[in-house]
């Protein structure tokens, strides 16, 4: 593993801390994906069909992109002390093998009295467009 696991605390997070990384989304990745959720779609999965299709390629799964929300409450904000509650998902534009997407989260909302944080989520492809976006809330822990 060459991530870092953040270890933020509640009181160590304001409103406008934000988290992005890059991936790269490759023919295994959707193959992998397909394994592990059973979604074998002949969108994603077969070269011959997606041609003939209006997006002309294997069109990567829209909930392998909403999974990298997850590396980043789990690995980043917060990290460690991440209890990965709600999410929402609006998937705006189509992913394709090839992409590098760029995940971002930002705190848009942050309650003491619950420990709750709100960050708006959205993902990109290399040329700007949004794939994803949504709103997660997260609690953060505090159990030593």
């Amino acid at each position: 593993m060459t991530d870092l696991l953040n270890e933020l605390k509640f009181e160590e997070i304001e409103i406008g801390d934000s988290k992005k990384f890059t991936e790269k989304i490759s023919k295994l990745s959707l193959d992998n994906f397909a394994m592990l959720s059973g979604d074998y779609n002949p969108l994603h999965m077969d070269d011959n069909y997606a041609t003939n299709t209006k997006f002309k390629k294997r069109v990567c799964h829209g909930m392998l992109l909403a999974s990298f929300f997850s590396k980043l409450v789990g690995m980043y904000l917060p990290g460690k002390n991440a209890l990965y509650f709600s999410q929402t998902l609006n998937f705006q534009a189509p992913c394709y093998v090839g992409d590098t997407i760029t995940v971002t989260g930002e705190v848009i909302d942050k309650s003491d009295s619950t420990r709750i944080i709100t960050l708006k989520t959205l993902i990109h492809n290399q040329t700007g467009v949004c794939l994803v976006d949504g709103i997660a809330k997260i609690i953060v822990r505090q159990d030593q």
